[in-house]
């Protein structure tokens, strides 16, 4: 009998812990679970954020963290990449925490309905845009390249790198700033500073566009390091 009892027994204290063991995890699991609306909704409405100024319709679908992670104490949304707009596909970090050290990412699709730029023509290469080129378009900007430019004030006076056919967006590695002096160019070289101003004659030894810095050379050969400030006009400050 005593032996038959040492035979219950263990198995009697396994079954107890295996119950407790379930029990604490689907507690653990529920209280996880139910800080997701409220991780969830952090996100979305830091999202809505960065994209509400893109158009005028902003759709956020954010996937919900795994149930096996420890609740997100005071969550702080970032964008690993903070130079990319928040369109279609966006991994979104979160830091958890007082002192902010456990991080986490969760996954996101934001669509967000509005106006972007077309060509309203076939346009050939090395033509600088002028407004009769562009119209606009409504649509998912989610839908677009990375690189896409939507606003015209960023394409209007730019140079095509490469035909553009008409309908098409304008990408941003496709177009350049106009070159506002020419290398071999006579150009007015300006020095300011507090309290002055002079301008001389010289002669560009390189090309560029607006702010572009480029040599400049005089007559009496001294070189000089200037400021592209207009057509023709380079700055030096001081």
């Amino acid at each position: 009998m005593p032996y038959s009892l040492f035979q219950v027994r263990p198995n009697w204290v396994r079954a107890l812990a295996l119950c407790l063991t379930v029990v604490l995890s689907m507690a653990w699991g529920v209280s996880a679970r139910a800080e997701d609306p409220t991780l969830v909704e952090t996100v979305q409405n830091f999202l809505y954020q960065q994209a509400q100024s893109l158009g005028q319709e902003v759709v956020i679908e954010v996937a919900p963290p795994s149930p096996h992670l420890a609740t997100c104490v005071a969550p702080e949304p970032f964008l690993p990449n903070a130079s990319q707009a928040p369109l279609g596909r966006v991994s979104v970090g979160v830091r958890c925490g007082e002192a902010r050290r456990q991080v986490r990412y969760m996954q996101a699709q934001v669509d967000v309905m509005g106006s972007y730029t077309v060509a309203s023509q076939d346009i050939a290469r090395n033509t600088i845009i002028t407004p009769a080129m562009v119209t606009q378009r409504q649509g998912s900007l989610g839908d677009l390249a990375g690189n896409a430019l939507t606003d015209e004030n960023a394409i209007i006076g730019m140079v095509t790198q490469r035909p553009i056919r008409s309908g098409d967006a304008f990408q941003a590695h496709a177009l350049k700033a106009p070159e506002m002096v020419e290398r071999g160019e006579r150009v007015t070289v300006i020095a300011q500073g507090s309290g002055f101003r002079i301008s001389r004659e010289g002669e560009a030894l390189e090309g560029g566009a607006l702010n572009a810095r480029i040599r400049v050379r005089f007559d009496t050969r001294e070189l000089v390091t200037a400021r592209i400030t207009g057509d023709g006009t380079v700055t030096v400050d001081f």
